[in-house]
């Protein structure tokens, strides 16, 4: 154990845990959006399945990140959208829905990456992006400020998101449709316009967070993301329902994975244990949600198809 507390491993398990939060820290975020205004994706983890295998397959084929990153925001809009037209148009019970769009991203992202690839290739990871001057601070430069672009753009989002969710006109909907969609209908906020932006925002998130997951490891395989998805959905509840809450459960779940991985790699956790110590993360997760959400109340109208007029 005393192998594990020295400065060099704590350094790499502390930068570890903050890029292993991002695809969490997108996926959640997105998701908060589409709860504030009472939609719930279950869907999320196939969503980003779909776009890591886009993202890959694109980076494979061109060698270009940036493009293998657009083709996940692409992915992620169009699964977005289709989530919206089965929960909002179509009002479709939300849970089985989604798990409809887990599965479906699923199986074609793995008979995609069958068909199209058949064999693990690696491809070309997100270059590293050192902040100058803040990169040279000891233990704390190499900690927080020599990442690839994403850890910046990931971060970047949670004060943006705070922001257009409590500060503009577009967040004050979001949060009254979420809340009383009848009422906000009788003030002239379209509840079916809303609610087709945040799933498709957070579809995009989704797509976003699996891509910069598969080329940040720089490899697909079958069921890369592992159930992150329904984890960043449990971040939502986490995290109250607000971006700061968001980030702080992804840093969390981030950290412990982490320390798992360090602990494994020292061989302070024994092989035979090797499984059981790979659920650590989830399980603290899953306690700490039950601990913090229950102190929250989650927005009124989650969950809840609107029809006008009734």
């Amino acid at each position: 154990m005393s192998e594990f507390f020295t400065q060099a491993v704590l350094i790499a398990a502390v930068a570890s845990g903050i890029r292993l939060a991002v695809p969490l820290l997108l996926a959640s975020l997105g998701e908060t959006y589409g709860q504030r205004s009472g939609v719930l994706n279950l869907g999320v983890d196939g969503i980003m399945l779909l776009g890591a295998f886009g993202g890959y397959y694109t980076v494979l084929k061109t060698d270009n990140v940036w493009l293998g990153l657009a083709m996940g925001i692409g992915v992620g809009v169009i699964l977005g959208l289709v989530s919206a037209v089965i929960s909002v148009t179509l009002k479709a019970e939300q849970g089985i829905s989604g798990i409809g769009i887990y599965l479906f991203g699923l199986g074609m992202s793995d008979l995609l990456f069958q068909k199209l690839v058949g064999t693990p290739l690696p491809v070309g990871s997100f270059p590293k992006l050192d902040i100058p001057g803040l990169s040279d601070i000891p233990i704390l430069g190499e900690m927080l400020f020599r990442h690839s672009i994403i850890v910046y753009v990931a971060f970047g989002l949670v004060p943006i998101s705070m922001y257009i969710i409590n500060r503009t006109t577009f967040g004050m909907n979001i949060r009254a449709v979420g809340e009383n969609p009848e009422a906000a209908d009788s003030l002239g906020v379209s509840v079916v316009r809303i609610r087709y932006l945040t799933v498709t925002i957070g579809g995009m998130m989704a797509g976003i967070a699996g891509a910069a997951l598969a080329i940040d490891l720089g490899i697909f395989q079958q069921n890369l993301t592992n159930a992150q998805g329904f984890i960043a959905i449990a971040l939502v509840y986490f995290g109250a329902w607000r971006p700061a809450g968001v980030m702080a459960g992804s840093l969390l779940y981030g950290f412990v994975n982490s320390v798992v991985l360090q602990f494994k790699t020292l061989g302070i956790i024994p092989r035979s244990w090797s499984d059981i110590a790979a659920m650590a993360p989830a399980i603290i997760t899953i306690l700490a949600l039950v601990l913090v959400a229950r102190r929250f109340r989650q927005p009124a109208a989650l969950t809840k198809p609107f029809t006008r007029g009734t």
